[in-house]
């Protein structure tokens, strides 16, 4: 039977008087991809904030592995092992890509930001060889000296990427993964998060290009004006009559 490692159960979310998120429950079974598609203004990134602990829900529960996510810190929703990929690159333009990846192992030491800690690290070859092999993973290794803030933004997804999985997450919230990229860039990381499935990661993904999310997902939950309107599988989701009128329309027929 397959294990249920994360679950929004009943949440609700108000700013003033707009409902952004209501009655929202959502089931995530470990090594799967779930995706969560929907029109904009649909709630997707307010229940990401939601689950990562950006945004403090009016109603309602997260748990991870059944441990209660809901009023922690994101550092501390971070260290239980559930690491997020935001809408826009979250890096460090200004350092190597090599700093970059880096980095997530710098700020889980303690005091780790005091007295030159990136010679530290480079002093820890386990360190290097591990953000070394993870740029390679993701297709940086030849660029790994350079600074950031030269990638291209499909470049700079697949550098944040390396930065996650560095963390060893059991759990990537990916927020738009391929918002804004060209079709060759979109292709590239879609073969990359094909690569990370296979390894068996379980993987929430807020995505509104349908050939990335029929490409990736086992599991779809459909959101519209705070609410879930429809779930199942991809070929489930893309011939539900209220998905067709509420997100896919015709486009659901050209897949």
């Amino acid at each position: 039977m397959e294990n249920t490692i994360f679950h929004v159960d009943d949440v609700e979310k108000r700013f003033g008087g707009l409902l952004a998120l209501s009655d929202v429950d959502l089931s995530v079974k470990e090594g799967k991809t779930h995706a969560i598609i929907g029109p904009n203004g649909a709630g997707k990134s307010t229940l990401l904030n939601v689950c990562v602990g950006l945004i403090k829900p009016d109603r309602g529960t997260v748990t991870f592995d059944g441990e209660l996510v809901t009023g922690k810190q994101p550092h501390e929703i971070n260290q239980m092992g559930i690491a997020r990929v935001f809408q826009t690159p979250e890096i460090f333009p200004d350092l190597p890509l090599i700093e970059n990846v880096m980095l997530p192992v710098l700020s889980s030491r303690d005091g780790s930001f005091k007295f030159a800690p990136f010679a530290s690290l480079r002093r820890d070859k386990e360190v290097l060889e591990e953000a070394e092999h993870y740029l390679e993973d993701v297709g940086l290794a030849g660029q790994m000296r350079n600074l950031a803030s030269a990638l291209s933004r499909g470049d700079k997804r697949r550098l944040e990427l390396a930065m996650c999985l560095i963390q060893h997450p059991r759990l990537l919230l990916l927020d738009e993964p391929t918002a804004g990229m060209a079709r060759h860039d979109t292709n590239k990381t879609i073969e990359l998060l094909q690569k990370i499935k296979a390894r068996g990661m379980t993987k929430v993904i807020i995505e509104h290009d349908m050939h990335v999310v029929f490409s990736l997902a086992d599991y779809i939950s459909v959101l519209a004006q705070g609410r879930i309107i429809a779930e199942g599988t991809p070929e489930e989701v893309k011939n539900n009559p209220k998905v067709k009128e509420a997100y896919l329309g015709e486009a659901a027929d050209d897949e």
